[in-house]
């Protein structure tokens, strides 16, 4: 019997997105450009610094272009990292492929002295790191622009090897770290927790949206694995001798369902059913969900686990069945903690290029996802300004924000991206009041976090 093809679903309201988008341009039209109350760099090096960027315009573009057009996923992202290493080395910097246990991991340094494979060096005095990010999600490519990312970040680090080689004196070690598996992993936290970071003193990446925004929240993200196991019988038969893990799965995610009225409106909760049973004359015998739980804050998100965790022990009592509760089959992503200084001093190159970084808050801050530069944010200063690349109402994760990322706007903001990082790595290491305020800021924010244990 052929399949009837029903009514198409129907297209979401945008109503609440117009809204939203209105609020966005009453704000932005009222804001105040960001200053930085630091003088940063020598105005001599950062004009070198800026030149050398722009110099670079075709490699950034060709390495942004070349990665989007060869997207690869997790931890098999080869060929971006071997694009890398190859661009470093045509401009003299040797890179370490494959460090702290990942195979896509790149490494390479620079001091006053020229550039070295990144390997530890604690002579070299204060220690900033620049992140590259270059993996894809599957089925759309570069839906959340790494090669973006990548291009920048690996622009930046060029920019001060080429400043380096006409005379800069750089006061401290720049780092270029590339760092795979963020879609949907951690491989930042499994490179921190092997030592990848060990020496960095502050950290700097560039992430592409529809907006420049120099502090955008990331929710701290969690998975759960909820598996029933039940009793089997014949549910025609003898349905009474069953017992049913496919009902406690329907009842776990009503149950999650209520609960949303009563979390912070920060929190989210979002999940599938993985296993539902085998065949409908046969009462399921084992089920399960996943879900990824999220919250702004580390401590909400810790009370937000808890109560799934009872949800999940409750419905296994009410349905006669036990259960299995794993949390975090790969790392889980704290949120993420920007520090002012050092993004006062992005903004204020990026003004210069032409672009406004609108402070936190401007852009509603309900349109919130994670990322795994959560965790290094939580053990060092870091900032993870937002750039650019696409209209605002594009969002992450689609078709279309992958095209804007590999077209005209994309290799501008992997250009501007490469001259920000660049800048703001010169200001940290040649201005020690704002090192020491980085400092500050970074303290009086918590200071370091234990992330591995941070639930236990």
């Amino acid at each position: 019997m052929s399949a009837v093809e029903g009514p198409r679903p129907a297209a979401p309201s945008t109503a609440y997105l117009d809204e939203l988008r209105a609020q966005t341009e009453r704000r932005r039209a009222a804001f105040v450009p960001v200053e930085s109350p630091f003088e940063g760099a020598d105005e001599q090096d950062v004009a070198l610094v800026r030149s050398a960027a722009q110099s670079l315009r075709d490699d950034v573009v060709g390495l942004a272009r070349v990665i989007h057009a060869h997207p690869e996923e997790a931890f098999r992202e080869h060929r971006a990292a071997a694009e890398i290493a190859d661009l470093l080395a045509r401009h003299g910097v040797p890179a370490t492929v494959g460090s702290h246990g990942l195979a896509t991991a790149v490494r390479a340094g620079l001091t006053a002295q020229g550039p070295d494979a990144g390997g530890p060096d604690t002579a070299a005095g204060p220690t900033v790191a620049i992140l590259a990010e270059y993996d894809a999600l599957p089925g759309i490519g570069h839906a959340c622009g790494h090669n973006v990312i990548a291009a920048a970040g690996v622009g930046a680090f060029l920019a001060l090897r080429r400043a380096v080689a006409e005379g800069l004196a750089l006061p401290g070690r720049v780092l270029l770290l590339g760092t795979p598996a963020e879609e949907g992993n951690s491989g930042k936290e499994i490179l921190a927790r092997a030592g990848f970071f060990d020496g960095v003193d502050a950290a700097i990446m560039v992430h592409p949206f529809g907006y420049d925004v120099i502090d955008h929240p990331f929710l701290g993200r969690r998975r759960l694995q909820v598996t029933y196991h039940g009793v089997a019988a014949h549910a025609s038969a003898s349905p009474f001798m069953g017992r049913n893990a496919l009902d406690a799965v329907a009842l776990n995610y009503q149950a999650v369902g209520f609960l949303r009225q009563h979390i912070p409106p920060t929190d989210r909760v979002h999940g599938i059913v993985v296993d539902g049973g085998e065949r409908p004359s046969v009462v399921p015998e084992r089920a399960a969900l996943e879900y990824y739980v999220r919250s702004a804050h580390a401590p909400t998100l810790r009370d937000l686990s808890q109560r799934l965790e009872d949800i999940a022990h409750g419905v296994a009592l009410a349905t006669g069945t036990t259960v299995e509760v794993t949390w975090d089959p790969v790392p889980f992503s704290l949120p993420l903690r920007t520090n002012t200084p050092l993004a006062e001093r992005w903004a204020q190159h990026q003004a210069a290029q032409g672009r406004t970084a609108l402070a936190g808050g401007i852009v509603p801050e309900i349109l919130a996802a994670s990322t795994d530069f959560g965790n290094v944010s939580q053990r060092l200063p870091g900032i993870h300004p937002m750039i650019a690349v696409s209209e605002p109402d594009v969002a992450l994760h689609t078709r279309e924000f992958a095209q804007a990322a590999g077209g005209p706007a994309g290799d501008r903001a992997a250009v501007d991206g490469a001259v920000g990082l660049a800048l703001t790595a010169l200001d940290y290491l040649a201005d020690p009041r704002l090192r020491e305020a980085v400092r500050q800021d970074f303290e009086d924010g918590g200071g370091i976090v234990d992330v591995p244990g941070y639930f236990d």
